[in-house]
């Protein structure tokens, strides 16, 4: 088992400490340990898919990374630290987007009064072309006012994961209102000018 990266004459990028640091190499040994990646995330996100997708991405970084280190620094231990910084990102965004969810079901139920009219008919229909989790998770949030606790337990995930769902949900179907209404969108879709909500 390569522990450390070793000077090649042949390839790779010339290290601080004289040594060439053979990148191919490197590479393949952090590929060959793929599962014990995928092992270690799993073990601290609790979602095997997530973390995959963590292992991948970190992967990939290290391809740019793994040029920077030194002959003889050792490749796992810093492909380790790699990846627990990227665990460490990935649980503050999710608490970030669960601390922003909080905030909006703290605001008052209810809509101001009209709103609910004057909004442009393209949101619901938009809303519809979303991946059926998210569609769900905006109605039982949006449409029902279902609390993120309630919807957590109807769908058996955390509380976490559903505020990061519905989150997901909100700023997908924003990104559809915003390509598909145009200047309706950035006029916050309450004077529906896109010709679809009349």
């Amino acid at each position: 088992m390569l522990r450390s990266l070793v000077p090649s004459e042949q390839t790779g990028t010339p290290a601080a400490g004289g040594g060439v640091v053979d990148a191919r190499a490197a590479m393949e040994v952090l590929v060959a340990h793929r599962d014990d990646f995928v092992s270690f995330a799993t073990a601290r996100m609790d979602d095997r898919a997530a973390a995959e997708d963590l292992v991948q991405e970190a992967l990939v970084r290290a391809i740019e990374g793994v040029q920077a280190l030194r002959a003889g620094d050792a490749l796992l231990g810093w492909f380790y630290r790699v990846l627990r910084n990227a665990i460490a990102d990935h649980h503050r965004r999710r608490a970030a987007a669960a601390r922003a969810i909080e905030r909006l079901n703290e605001e008052p139920e209810g809509e101001p009064a009209g709103e609910a009219s004057s909004v442009c008919r393209c949101v619901s229909h938009l809303a519809q072309e979303l991946k059926p989790e998210y569609e769900q998770a905006l109605r039982r949030v949006e449409v029902d006012g279902t609390p993120v606790k309630e919807l957590a337990e109807e769908l058996g995930i955390t509380a976490g994961n559903a505020a990061v769902r519905v989150f997901r949900a909100r700023e997908a179907l924003r990104r559809k209102v915003a390509t598909y209404c145009k200047k309706c969108a950035e006029a916050g879709c309450t004077e529906c000018t896109c010709g679809q909500g009349e």
